[in-house]
């Protein structure tokens, strides 16, 4: 039996064992709920005082004793709904105050606004961010300046990221720096022809923030996201501007 389930109703190891002993035992005193279980009485008693607290558990006094129940399996369902609802409700006050009101204590800019990553699982996590912000947008679409060098290094730690993209729905415009890339779904692209030197680069601008992506020695990735509303502005202009030139 897999009861892992029931921890994610905040019962702990110690609280299952007492309510599946009591489930077997029918009504029992402290005692035989203690002997049952190997837990000593005091224990015992705080834990069947925290399962009452959780309305998995019921008790009636006989003498001076107390006599304790197990709720049917079916209470704990109710609990699970009962949390289910409490945690829509915090999630949905989160998105309509919370989180705007603590973004409101955050300075416009600062020194968290910049963030490096680097290696193969750094990159990921940035494809993975384009990938959420946009989504979350009103127009999901977002533009990218990608040169040639870049290009086959890029996707190898997430190598489904354009079928991912494709499946959220998302757009995107890449100016191309050299040519070839690749033709997909929901995709646009225009290049610049480029001559002479050229280093790997690529730039997404996903408003509010802009990725910076570039090849270290021995091909390491790097990259640094910028997350300002100004800057990822500014670049988006220069952007479209080139992008009806071309």
């Amino acid at each position: 039996m897999n009861l892992d389930t029931l921890e994610n109703l905040g019962l702990n190891q110690r609280e299952i064992s007492t309510y599946l002993a009591l489930l077997k035992l029918g009504s029992a005193s402290i005692r035989d709920i203690a002997a049952q279980t190997g837990i000593n009485r005091g224990t015992t008693y705080e834990t069947l005082k925290d399962l009452a607290g959780k309305g998995v558990v019921s008790y009636f006094p006989k003498g001076k004793r107390r006599i304790f129940s197990a709720e049917p399996p079916e209470k704990l369902l109710e609990l699970a709904e009962e949390k289910r609802q409490s945690l829509e409700a915090t999630i949905e006050e989160m998105k309509i105050r919370l989180i705007p009101q603590l973004n409101h204590l955050k300075p416009d800019f600062s020194a968290g606004n910049v963030r490096f990553y680097e290696g193969d699982s750094g990159i990921e996590f940035v494809l993975k961010d384009i990938l959420n912000t946009v989504a979350q947008q009103k127009e999901r679409e977002y533009s990218v300046f990608s040169s040639k060098l870049i290009r086959q290094h890029l996707y190898r730690p997430f190598p489904n990221y354009t079928q991912q993209r494709i499946r959220k729905n998302i757009k995107v415009r890449v100016i191309a720096i050299g040519e070839g890339g690749e033709d997909a779904e929901l995709s646009e692209r225009k290049w610049i022809d480029a001559k002479g030197r050229m280093d790997a680069s690529y730039i997404a601008i996903y408003p509010p923030k802009v990725a910076m992506i570039s090849l270290g020695s021995r091909n390491y990735p790097v990259a640094v996201v910028l997350d300002s509303p100004e800057i990822a502005a500014a670049q988006q202009i220069i952007f479209e501007t080139l992008w009806s030139t071309l």
